[in-house]
């Protein structure tokens, strides 16, 4: 039974992988931090794996579970002790920059918004509807709306500047 846990697990990880390390990328500059920023998140969702009840999306879940950590990862004053990860969980690969200039300029834009708009525009770039943002970031449909017009407005005022 366990072993079927941990392929189950396994399998949805390695199918939504990009999602903790996009969050890692938005929330965190430094390397190194993103790393220790995703093995939490790979931590928090094998803890909370056993709570997935398929209400949702594996992936909808999975974004409300990363997003909170990485909120969170250096938000606390005194980082507490963890379990560590069993080996064959630690095997993650990294998700390289890929050149594209277009995409670090978006990324750097990103990452002047807040926190919260940071998560939403990110959820939306993943092609989530307003629904569905709502459901992980906690907001009404309506504030999801009203705060993708406001992000769209910042990042092309970004990107009109970074040109000129």
């Amino acid at each position: 039974m366990a072993n079927d846990i941990d392929s189950t697990f396994l399998n949805l990880i390695n199918q939504n992988l990009g999602i903790a390390h996009k969050i890692a990328r938005v929330y965190f500059d430094d390397p190194p931090a993103r790393e220790d920023a995703v093995q939490e998140m790979m931590y928090q969702l094998w803890r909370s794996f056993k709570s997935f009840d398929n209400r949702s999306k594996f992936s909808t879940w999975m974004y409300r579970v990363c997003l909170n950590t990485a909120l969170t990862h250096f938000a606390k004053a005194k980082r507490t002790q963890s379990e560590p990860l069993a080996p064959h969980h630690q095997n993650i690969p990294d998700i390289v920059n890929t050149g594209d200039d277009e995409m670090n300029t978006l990324l750097e834009a990103i990452g002047t918004l807040s926190k919260l708009n940071r998560a939403i525009v990110l959820l939306y770039l993943e092609g989530m509807s307003y629904d569905e943002i709502a459901s992980v970031t906690g907001l009404s449909h309506g504030n999801v709306s009203v705060r993708l017009f406001r992000i769209r407005k910042e990042l092309e005022a970004f990107v009109k500047r970074q040109n000129h």
